[in-house]
């Protein structure tokens, strides 16, 4: 691998008469962050076979692997490229402006992923503290709040413009429009939860009011609950504009929720992402469904619950947020008297919805820029496009699950048994 440091010498003809052997040309001793940022990208390139740029504060341009540079990443000082160069530290150090990156961002991930995700200890005592000591309501409240409260006209821009989802969209062919995913995604769970004109549908979270605009008009009475205000604005305005009677939105938390009867069917688009209580969950569910009643639930994933990098805990998801993780979601629901009726593997689809994302947003920066300012923009650009890759590497996963209440409540294993079946794990 050659940089444009890399400056070699014409080599000198051989002499017939003898003479003193020559010492071997070497180049001059690069800086420690030139050192420290070549042996990182090196490894990316030798694993993916990328090009890209890089140019250190000093004016020293690093050039890497074949071709015209991908991506060029510029730093304004030193001073990131001298510490941990953890996830967290460089991601945090993009943010605050101190490098810039033009090109594909996309490839640019071969080189992020070789970073070390956790190592900020501070940031996951924080989660464990909030995930032990405060109420579920209130660790939803400060999540939604940190999350979903930069109003419409930041997330709508970006989104699938004919039902405006911001869980993963389901794709027939990788080159459909993200609208046409979007209707894909409402085709799967209506026949996933078999829904009939008349029939009432409990949707937990709302989202930008999707559920009604289509399933309203099929005659399908749909209450929503979300928790953000923005989301309970929409959609009620939604249901004005579209006449939809059958349709209403409650600004309540699902775990605190009391309906006068019971629903014939439940969908969850991501929203079990901030409520990793399955155990509470799944109970509550069990008794808000009619026998037979089923429940569509859709998510990203992780294969071990909680895992999430120090960056994602500061900037992206703050308090008790957990992708789902399958095995632990079925086994609460097994447990509550729920069967399994279907599971479908998205990962490929989430990757196709956050790269329309992130396009999208890049698209949209000028004006993203001027409302909620660069360093927004940076956190979310790294976010959207950092998610895709994360689909794409498998590193995170998506799934629909599909479940059906059983007339039993299930064994529903208290404290002695639960410590049981956890030794009897290790064999």
């Amino acid at each position: 691998m050659q940089t444009t440091n890399d400056v070699r010498m014409p080599e000198t003809p051989a002499q017939e008469t003898s003479a003193a052997p020559q010492a071997p040309v070497r180049t001059a001793p690069r800086s420690l962050a030139a050192r420290k940022i070549s042996e990182l990208v090196e490894r990316g390139v030798a694993e993916s076979g990328i090009s890209c740029a890089v140019k250190l504060a000093s004016g020293e341009l690093l050039r890497f692997g074949g071709g015209e540079p991908q991506f060029t990443v510029t730093f304004q000082s030193d001073k990131p490229l001298l510490g941990s160069m953890s996830e967290y530290a460089l991601g945090k150090a993009y943010v605050e402006g101190e490098f810039d990156i033009d090109g594909d961002f996309f490839a640019l991930q071969e080189v992020r992923k070789l970073l070390k995700a956790r190592a900020h200890r501070g940031i996951f005592l924080t989660f464990l503290l909030q995930l032990i000591a405060m109420p579920a309501t209130a660790i939803n409240r400060k999540a939604i709040a940190a999350h979903y409260t930069l109003g419409d006209d930041f997330y709508l821009p970006f989104m699938d413009q004919k039902y405006r989802f911001y869980s993963q969209c389901i794709f027939r062919r990788d080159d459909e429009t993200l609208e046409q995913a979007a209707e894909h995604k409402l085709e799967s769970m209506w026949n996933g939860l078999r829904l009939k004109p008349g029939m009432r549908l409990l949707d937990i979270g709302g989202g930008w009011g999707g559920v009604h605009e289509y399933c309203g008009p099929r005659g399908v009475r749909v209450t929503s609950l979300t928790i953000a205000e923005d989301s309970y604005k929409f959609i009620g305005a939604l249901d004005k504009r579209l006449g939809l009677d059958n349709c209403a939105v409650r600004l309540e938390d699902f775990l605190v929720h009391e309906p006068a009867e019971q629903y014939d069917a439940v969908v969850i688009y991501g929203v079990i992402e901030h409520i990793p209580y399955y155990r509470r969950f799944a109970s509550r569910l069990w008794d808000r469904l009619k026998p037979g009643g089923r429940l569509y639930l859709d998510a990203s994933a992780s294969i071990e619950k909680y895992d999430s990098s120090d960056f994602t805990r500061r900037y992206i998801w703050p308090g008790a947020h957990s992708f789902l993780c399958l095995q632990d979601l079925t086994q609460e629901l097994l447990f509550h008297g729920l069967d399994i009726v279907e599971t479908k593997n998205e990962t490929h689809d989430y990757m196709l919805t956050m790269r329309h994302w992130a396009e999208r947003f890049e698209a949209n920066r000028e004006a993203v820029v001027a409302k909620w300012g660069e360093e927004l923009f940076r956190i979310w650009r790294l976010y959207l496009w950092t998610g895709s890759y994360a689909f794409h590497g498998d590193s995170l996963q998506a799934y629909h699950v599909v479940a059906q209440k059983r007339a039993d409540r299930g064994p529903r294993p208290g404290v002695w048994k639960r410590t049981g079946q956890f030794l009897r794990s290790f064999k």
